[in-house]
């Protein structure tokens, strides 16, 4: 980006007067003062320590401008341009939304409980074959991160695909309202965050939000294999376009082949019965996933063979089903991002059915915000353990205890190790000593129990509580 200060404080409505500052030009903005560069709006947002304190750290770094909270006004530094708004991060909204007007893409905007951030990978790639696409970055997709997003475009970009993400009523509702997607997407309905909706239904109802922004000839594109999104469909009036494995739908497989040897799936389409895809991944779940992109792809009119080329070479966010080598030569196979049961027992079975010379190892750790029925899901997780094809179990946390105490009768002690959370260190020690260059470890959580500590020490021989 690149805007002079006079107009971003127009964009925000800034209560004070710039003077001689009212020039000085912004090609850049970040919330994080140890990540700007030269050239950066510094945005203090409120934390374990309030951003303002870091004004210092963010001047050093190359800021020439900064939003600041009137209500701290007294605390602005004299000899740097300040913009006083009530609040920067309301203001950075403001920002990103007049940038996302100057620019005008087509938005393409991602959600749901699974599988949301590899299809906007995926879809950001397709489209990147003949467009200039800026996708979101990491799993930046809530109020702070997609705002981020649309104000990391540059003055070039015709495509904008962001990944959104939400834990509560009415998050997406704003930032579909925030971005005004083309196009709206759904990958499905599951268990994350049921701890504070209660139910699938109500996860649902939330995940809708992402049309109450969708411009009036938008397009709504979800999983048609998802009663509850086929239901709540008919109340959305756009065109509607629907993928899953499921003959109904618009895209559908006609054939899926897993190539375990390289980690990758090749699989065929209705809509290009003489063409094979290929993505860099296993599962039929990531099928799915693929075909989310592939019904964007189409929407934009994308050529076949770039449809194919865009799939093949994705560039795949880290530690969603990554496939790493360890220390001792292990294979790895890391998915410690995010975590709940309908996504953990897909994992489990992609990963039970891939060949190793030596033994399948998962280590598993507590999924959260399940609410009261924690327990009972993480005992499900069962239904996808057969010792047969995962042969040896770390299991880390109070709610791993329960998928524990379920699988006892056929795993024996030596196939099963359970650990509380204060005994991470304990299991990597365990777990290193374990393994053998001919084994395979896949590992799975909610990012919340740090999982990536035991990933390292795999990797790098660091152990670490």
């Amino acid at each position: 980006m690149k805007m002079q200060l006079a107009e971003i404080a127009a964009a925000v409505d800034a209560q004070n007067d710039l003077g001689d500052w009212a020039s000085v030009t912004v090609t850049s903005v970040h919330f994080d003062s140890r990540q700007l560069t030269a050239g950066a709006l510094f945005v203090p947002l409120p934390g374990e320590h309030d951003g303002h304190e870091f004004i210092a750290g963010a001047r050093a770094h190359g800021a020439v401008a900064s939003l600041w909270a009137v209500s701290r006004a007294a605390e602005a530094p004299a000899d740097f341009p300040v913009l006083l708004v009530d609040d920067p991060l309301t203001a950075m909204q403001a920002l990103a939304k007049h940038w996302l007007s100057k620019i005008n893409p087509q938005v393409v905007a991602i959600t749901g409980s699974n599988g949301k951030t590899t299809t906007k990978d995926m879809t950001a790639s397709v489209l990147g074959t003949e467009f200039n696409v800026v996708k979101t970055y990491a799993n930046y997709n809530n109020e702070v991160g997609v705002p981020f997003t649309v104000l990391s475009m540059d003055a070039n970009t015709e495509v904008l695909v962001v990944e959104m993400g939400m834990d509560r009523f009415g998050q997406l509702d704003f930032l579909s309202k925030l971005v005004q997607p083309d196009v709206a997407v759904i990958t499905m309905i599951g268990e994350a965050h049921i701890e504070f909706f209660g139910t699938r239904d109500k996860i649902a109802d939330a995940k809708l939000e992402i049309t109450h922004g969708l411009k009036d000839d938008g397009r709504f594109v979800f999983n048609g294999d998802e009663p509850l999104l086929t239901d709540r469909a008919e109340n959305v009036p756009n065109e509607h376009v629907t993928f899953g494995q499921q003959s109904s739908n618009h895209l559908y497989p006609t054939s899926i082949e897993q190539d375990n040897e390289f980690h990758q799936t090749t699989f065929k389409v209705n809509a290009w019965p003489d063409e094979t895809f290929k993505i860099p991944l296993l599962g039929d779940y990531n099928v799915n996933n693929a075909l989310a992109a592939l019904t964007v792809g189409q929407l934009f009119h994308i050529r076949t063979a770039n449809l194919v080329k865009g799939l093949a070479e994705v560039n795949l966010t880290s530690n969603r089903t990554e496939w790493l080598t360890g220390l001792a030569g292990e294979a790895i196979l890391s998915d410690i991002y995010n975590a709940n049961p309908t996504a953990m027992k897909d994992v489990l079975t992609m990963f039970g059915d891939t060949p190793a010379a030596g033994r399948h190892v998962a280590v598993l750790g507590d999924m959260l915000e399940l609410g009261d029925n924690a327990d009972e899901l993480h005992a499900s997780v069962a239904e996808a353990l057969d010792p047969t094809k995962i042969q040896i179990l770390y299991l880390i946390g109070p709610h791993m205890k329960a998928l524990a105490d379920t699988v006892a009768d056929r795993y024996t002690p030596d196939q099963l190790h359970y650990y509380e959370n204060d005994q991470k260190a304990q299991l990597t020690t365990d777990l290193m000593a374990d393994l053998t260059e001919s084994d395979e470890v896949m590992l799975k959580a909610s990012h919340g129990e740090h999982l990536e500590t035991v990933l390292n020490a795999l990797q790098n021989g660091v152990t670490q509580a």
